[in-house]
């Protein structure tokens, strides 16, 4: 019985196929609808990265373990500058997500911050999580079109970020601390990025101008903790 199923299974399939084949003789029938090209076509209006951490400015003693991650995706109105419009300028909004970890130890009592480098295998687990919106504007090139979305780009710009949640946590065998909502964060962060590549593969690399702490940010010894942020990684764009 299963191997009489499977012959009808096998007449049905080459019945149904020789019913598209056009008869000896016969014009083959091609589809002429063709790609309609947009004259007025937009490229890359919504992105996304993930790029490493990689601490910039570092005060003494101070490193990173594991993987310090970092992500952002957005929205860029994209508005092209020439005829061909292989040349554009976008600005739009974001959201960026970074997880650094590091043995930057923070805590905090009777109204002050304090900031200790902490040696690796004093502690567990130590991380600082910094949420910020973007405002990015970019200078493009690419030489696309309106009908392939493969090409190459050289996108470089400038955005400002604004920290609007934070936190630091420590872990340890003698317990747990969490501080939130640190004054000494710059608020402000400036920096300048390029995202080279060709079809989904691009290249990113962005540098923060001023660091991620404030000047009010000291050690015991008074050395400034500053930190600037250098993120490397993947940029992908989506029409």
């Amino acid at each position: 019985m299963r191997h009489l199923h499977f012959i009808l299974f096998q007449l049905l399939f080459v019945s149904a196929f020789a019913q598209e084949l056009p008869e000896e003789g016969q014009p083959v029938e091609i589809d002429s609808l063709a790609p309609v090209a947009d004259p007025k076509y937009r490229e890359d209006q919504f992105y996304a990265t993930i790029s490493y951490n990689l601490m910039q400015g570092k005060p003494g003693g101070y490193s990173q373990n594991s993987f310090s991650t970092g992500l952002s995706f957005g929205f860029l109105r994209d508005m092209p500058v020439n005829e061909k419009r292989t040349y554009a300028i976008a600005a739009g909004l974001g959201y960026s997500y970074n997880n650094i970890k590091h043995n930057l130890k923070v805590t905090q009592g009777g109204g002050d911050t304090f900031y200790e480098i902490v040696p690796e295998g004093d502690f567990d687990k130590n991380k600082l999580v910094l949420h910020y919106l973007e405002l990015p504007i970019e200078f493009r090139w690419r030489n696309s079109n309106a009908i392939s979305h493969k090409f190459a780009r050289i996108y470089t710009g400038f955005k400002v970020s604004y920290l609007f949640a934070d936190k630091a946590q420590f872990y340890s065998g003698d317990g747990d601390i969490k501080i939130k909502g640190n004054d000494d964060l710059n608020k402000f962060i400036y920096g300048a990025y390029i995202s080279v590549g060709w079809n989904t593969w691009n290249f990113y690399a962005y540098y923060s101008l001023n660091p991620i702490f404030s000047a009010d940010a000291k050690f015991a010894d008074g050395e400034k903790v500053n930190l600037n942020s250098l993120k490397l990684g993947l940029a992908f764009y989506i029409l």
